[in-house]
């Protein structure tokens, strides 16, 4: 068949394998793409509870052993925390071509409130398939694996290795993928499977977690005239972050990825905020909120931000008090931004692919709101010394009630990282 004549078929597909059947092929690695294996496998994954804040993502990662062993790969399982495990399998390739490594994790978000379908059952319905970490991200997991097999069982030889690294704690940092870069477990370039629906993503911020708190004078409300309400003077202090320009470069699509969410805010008495007697004013107040910023800033220099701010609300008001903490898990290295350049190979491997599986070209480079992502992209960047993109089946429905993913997007992507592979590694 004809590029264009795959192109319409996959866009017109849906859950029903006889679908699937029907779609012609000529390309010899398209044609071993297996949609109702791979939909087989998302559908376990997704059954498969693997929270993140629970350390849960084990028994999946054990899944992932034997479905890469299955394939003839060679297969690592990696203990990151007691009980919590990287999978890693390696296509070994005959030499002489750069390595790429498909990279995602394994843990998930819990499930909150508001969904109207089991988080769990896997269900597929029309052109979606349901499920909690389904967008985040287990249906570009399941790309990558259905990318593999698509090499092995069309015989198809890689000269330069692919690596598929598994990994749990994403959403605590990236301690899983950090373990792989530890472990010496890296590769020229990369591909984490955010979801990002499809879009290649050459540019995203950094994550980092501050607290800023305000001290005020504590009185009976008897007595109030005499008190500063630690959450009066908080609520000065949150108009101005809210208003605050960040230091860094002019650049505007560096710009664009700045941004700051104010995620929970506690008052009370002391320090302990002890909120059991609202007859006496409260003097301490804390909210926390996560600041993304891009190439050119620092974790210091965000922090000197929020400090120049406060010194300025202080010299206007002597009673604004405050104190700015940043709060980041012990151990890891320092928040970066993710950036690579558009003329990469790896860049213009995936955008190739994309174009000629969906026929037009994909939005590249700092691509809203994918760009406020924190990903291990960062990790593999800076720590690895590798290039890569973030690209990734999924995004719109993510981290929501119902979260959920396309089919047709899905099976697009395995074919999408199926060719950016064979490009990569030759």
């Amino acid at each position: 068949m004809t590029d264009v004549s795959r192109r319409n078929a996959l866009k017109q597909l849906a859950a029903s394998p006889l679908l699937l059947a029907s779609l012609p092929q000529s390309d010899p690695l398209l044609d071993a793409v297996d949609d109702a294996e791979d939909l087989k496998l998302l559908r376990r994954m997704i059954q498969t509870k693997s929270y993140s804040g629970g350390g849960e993502e084990s028994a999946l990662a054990r899944i992932m052993i034997d479905e890469m062993k299955a394939l003839g790969l060679e297969t690592r399982l990696i203990e990151v925390e007691p009980g919590r495990f990287n999978a890693v399998g390696r296509l070994v390739g005959t030499g002489g071509a750069a390595s790429l490594m498909l990279n995602g994790h394994l843990d998930t978000n819990p499930v909150g409130l508001g969904w109207t379908v089991d988080p769990f059952e896997a269900l597929v319905r029309d052109d979606m398939v349901y499920g909690i970490g389904v967008s985040n991200m287990k249906a570009s997991c399941t790309a990558f694996l259905g990318a593999t097999r698509a090499f092995v069982r069309s015989g198809r030889k890689l000269k330069g290795d692919l690596v598929l690294g598994y990994v749990v704690g994403e959403l605590q940092g990236g301690i899983g993928t950090l373990k792989l870069v530890q472990e010496g477990i890296t590769a020229d370039t990369f591909i984490v499977g955010e979801p990002t629906d499809l879009a290649v993503l050459t540019l995203h911020a950094a994550s980092l977690t501050v607290e800023v708190s305000t001290l005020g004078v504590t009185r009976h409300l008897s007595k109030k005239e005499e008190s500063i309400s630690a959450i009066d003077t908080m609520l000065v202090v949150i108009e101005r972050i809210q208003r605050m320009e960040f230091s860094g470069p002019d650049d505007p699509e560096l710009k664009s990825v700045r941004r700051v969410n104010i995620g929970s805010m506690r008052a009370g008495l002391g320090r302990e905020m002890h909120d059991w007697r609202p007859g006496q004013v409260p003097d301490f107040a804390t909210i926390r909120m996560s600041v993304r910023y891009g190439p050119g800033q620092t974790e210091a220099s965000v922090l000197a931000d929020l400090e120049r701010e406060m010194s300025a609300l202080a010299k206007k008001d002597s009673r604004i008090k405050t104190e700015v903490v940043s709060r980041k898990r012990e151990g890891l290295p320092p928040p970066r931004a993710f950036q690579v350049d558009r003329d990469e190979p790896i860049v213009k491997a995936v955008v190739d692919a994309y174009e000629r599986i969906l026929g037009e070209a994909p939005p590249v480079g700092a691509v809203a709101p994918y760009r406020y992502y924190g990903s291990d992209a960062s990790h593999l960047q800076h720590l690895a010394g590798a290039k890569g993109v973030v690209c990734g089946a999924g995004g719109k429905y993510n981290t929501m009630p119902d979260e959920r993913v396309e089919l047709s997007q899905f099976y697009a992507c395995t074919r999408v990282y199926a060719l950016a592979a064979q490009t990569i590694c030759g």
